[in-house]
């Protein structure tokens, strides 16, 4: 190093040191943004216990952090500007640090264009994925890089133009069914450039694809089966007891909305190439899904949305918050204002933010579980910016920059318990993680929104982050905007455009350079609580098992007392570790802790009369179908009579005689295996849709359990139905809408069909 780099070095550290001094001496305390019990940003510096992280400049980040020793990726010790960032809007406000991190995103967006114009997903994950681009280019990619957006989009679309789920557990769609988030991602493309070349594109692909859903996931409640959305190791967030069938027998919160907003969305399009009636229909199945949700998933008593339904014959509540559902609620109007305001009072913030879900399981490393994920983050900052949470605003900003400041990049995720980044996956650079960073800044302390008309503003700006800010060359349409936001609050003062009063919406045919002046009106929004936690465990899930009638648990550590359910309902507590099932029933067990914290239920167990018929077929060790991906490694095991009877899609209908002995509402399954493919990834779930005596029941789904694993014997999932006493001919066929994100291969050994009498 020369005396001159040395001599910067030492007036930087100089610099550094004296703005922390005079920082922590109190100086400066009403420069004090946002103080947790884990951190504090105070003016151009944030600190955690003895770290800290400052921006020299608005194109520096400097930190002290050290990760948990281990960690396997490099640490960002640092940031500096490498890209020419002069195209985009650039910011200018009193706070450096925050221009900094916005500066980052901007540049570490660029590093995400790869050459062949997609969006790569972060450093260390290349390609383009349907959930993590459509979030992505919901939060700003859309207007930040729309050619970039429209290309990834197309890359996401199947040959038999449906929309590509990439990604989920035992064998993606329809076990992981959130695809459908990449219609909201194209509309809200199309808003940002009103091309109607690209509406008329997508309008097909959202119509095929909803369509498929209509018959696949759609549930007799009203909710949307499947996966949790993004949310797709199912061991992260489900107990260890579900299988990959029985995750898609539940119904989760954001995967519902996800849908609803899809079919408003395919509404509009209806009512521009299609036909009124059309457009009526899919806008009643939305609104039936949102009133569902209401129905179904509020809980009165959190003030918040449980994060799914899940069982097998009796669906419960996990009455789990998931942040990026409750987000999806608000944003989407699903929750109405009063209720809006209620999730973002009740949704509990540890120190570090808002977790991915809460409370976390207790024997399960960080990725989903115990974390929290920037990109979430910004989803709860600007829903409670559009609830009017003035301090839930800026904490949920807060944890977005902690992390951007401690790390110097964009991280995919940390540990909640620390803050740290070691946990099982992690990324630098991360698409979804800068849109997040970009998006705060645009869409909550400036308030741009887009309309399928023009740009409206509403913006958000708490009082600790108050000021002048501008934003200059922003490319909207065929405009270039220059926004500047003074003051603080959400109720706008004045709005002027080119220096005449104006309504806070820029119609879309505007042209040329335009300046912008919004003055806030310097009032405090309504005071409104935080949900304030430390980061709570919930207690290990009881492990049943029967002997006779005696229904049998472990004893589990801290246990408060027990709950005993049967068909889904308390009907008793207990500190004891057993319970007379005479009773015919489905029965569960479910841990409390002292302070009411509740474990995941255990795996039901079923004492009512079950009726059940193997499949005609012998014994052997190879299979006969094209479509097998791996053949067994030796004889096939496991199975129930005499063999198995394989399905393939060329495969002439399944009929099973079944002869019910008394009228009743009986549950509907199959014990299967698919060796096709591993439990976590890959796409070739086996579906077949079910009809009894020529009438359509519903979908069953044989998820694949394990590459050449064809002695793992399962159970799809349950279709209820009631039966009259008698002779019935069960049927599995293979339809159109029956094809799987693999298309190829939809193969399955199917061994026998159960009946059991539920009611």
């Amino acid at each position: 190093m020369n005396r001159k780099s040395l001599s910067k070095v030492l007036l930087s550290t100089i610099a550094i040191g004296s703005m922390l001094c005079t920082s922590c001496t109190g100086n400066r305390l009403n420069n004090d943004i946002v103080t947790t019990d884990a951190y504090r940003w105070h003016g151009d510096t944030i600190t955690q216990g003895s770290f800290y992280a400052t921006a020299p400049s608005a194109k520096e980040i400097i930190s002290t952090y050290s990760a948990t020793p281990g960690y396997a990726y490099p640490i960002e010790k640092s940031w500096k500007l490498k890209n020419d960032i002069s195209q985009y809007p650039q910011l200018s406000t009193p706070n450096t640090l925050h221009e900094a991190i916005y500066n980052m995103g901007l540049d570490e967006m660029i590093n995400a264009v790869e050459p062949d114009t997609t969006l790569r997903t972060g450093r260390e994950w290349a390609g383009v994925w349907t959930r993590d681009v459509s979030y992505s280019i919901l939060l700003s990619m859309a207007y930040m890089q729309p050619e970039a957006s429209k290309i990834s989009l197309m890359k996401k679309v199947s040959p038999t133009g449906r929309i590509i789920q990439d990604t989920g557990s035992g064998g993606a769609w329809p076990v992981s069914s959130d695809r459908m988030i990449w219609a909201v991602a194209a509309y809200e493309l199309y808003k940002v450039t009103g091309d109607r070349r690209w509406l008329e594109y997508i309008y097909p692909v959202i119509k095929n694809s909803v369509e498929d859903d209509i018959l696949t996931v759609h549930s007799a409640n009203g909710l949307i089966k499947g996966e949790t959305s993004f949310i797709d190791w199912r061991e992260q967030s489900y107990p260890k007891w579900m299988q990959t069938a029985d995750i898609y027998n539940s119904e989760a919160l954001s995967t519902s909305i996800v849908q609803a907003e899809a079919l408003r969305i395919l509404a509009e399009l209806e009512n521009e190439f299609g036909s009124a009636d059309e457009a009526a229909r899919y806008s009643t199945m939305a609104d039936n899904i949102a009133r569902a949700i209401n129905e179904h998933l509020w809980m009165e008593d959190k003030g918040y949305y449980s994060m799914y339904t899940y069982g097998r014959n009796n669906p419960i509540l996990n009455p789990r918050a998931e942040t990026l559902g409750e987000s999806l609620a608000i944003l989407y109007d699903v929750a109405s204002d009063e209720r809006a305001r209620t999730i973002t009072e009740n949704n509990p913030v540890t120190p570090f933010g808002a977790a991915i879900f809460f409370p976390q399981i207790a024997d399960m490393p960080p990725y989903h579980n115990n974390a929290l994920w920037p990109w979430v983050g910004a989803y709860w900052a600007i829903a409670n910016a559009k609830a009017g949470n003035e301090q839930g605003t800026l904490e949920a900003i807060g944890s977005v920059f902690r992390p951007a400041a401690l790390f110097a990049t964009n991280k995919e995720n940390f540990n909640l318990d620390n803050g740290d980044i070691y946990t099982e996956l992690n990324s630098s650079n991360m698409l979804w993680c800068l849109a997040g960073n970009i998006a705060i800044t645009h869409r909550i302390l400036f308030g741009i929104d887009y309309k399928k008309d023009g740009l409206a503003f509403h913006p958000f700006v708490p009082e600790n982050l108050g000021g002048k800010r501008t934003l200059s060359n922003f490319r909207y349409r065929d405009a270039i905007l220059d926004i500047t936001v003074d003051g603080f609050g959400n109720r706008i003062k004045s709005f002027t455009l080119n220096g005449k009063e104006h309504e806070p919406f820029i119609p879309a045919d505007i042209k040329a350079d335009n300046k912008i002046v919004i003055t806030m009106a310097n009032e405090k929004p309504e005071t409104m609580k935080v949900n304030h936690t430390s980061n709570i465990k919930a207690p290990l899930t009881p492990i049943t098992w029967l002997e006779g009638n005696t229904l049998q648990w472990n004893p589990i550590e801290y246990i408060h007392h027990y709950i005993v359910l049967r068909d889904g309902k308390p009907v008793c507590e207990t500190r004891q570790c057993s319970f007379d099932t005479t009773v015919p029933g489905e029965y569960q067990v479910i841990g409390v802790a002292s302070d009411g914290t509740q474990s995941f239920a255990s795996q039901p167990f079923q004492t009512y009369r079950k009726i059940t018929a193997q499949m005609p077929g012998e014994k052997s060790g190879a299979l006969n179908s094209t479509e097998t991906s791996y053949q067994p490694t030796g004889d096939i095991e496991g199975y129930h009579g005499t063999g198995f009877t394989e399905i393939d899609r060329n495969s002439e209908p399944l009929k099973i005689n079944v002869n019910v002995p008394a009228d009743g509402i009986y549950g509907i399954s199959f014990r299967y295996a698919n060796g096709n493919g591993p439990v976590n990834t890959e796409n070739k779930c086996a579906i077949r849709t079910l009809s009894i005596d020529g009438q359509r029941l519903g979908v069953i789904v044989m998820p694949h359990r394990g590459v050449a694993n064809w002695n793992d014997w399962g159970k799809t999932n349950v279709i209820t139905a009631p039966l009259k006493a008698g002779h019935h001919t069960v049927t599995l066929d293979f339809r159109q809408e029956n094809n799987n994100m693999n298309i190829n291969t939809n193969h399955a050994l199917v061994d026998e069909i159960i009946l059991e009498k539920i009611r």
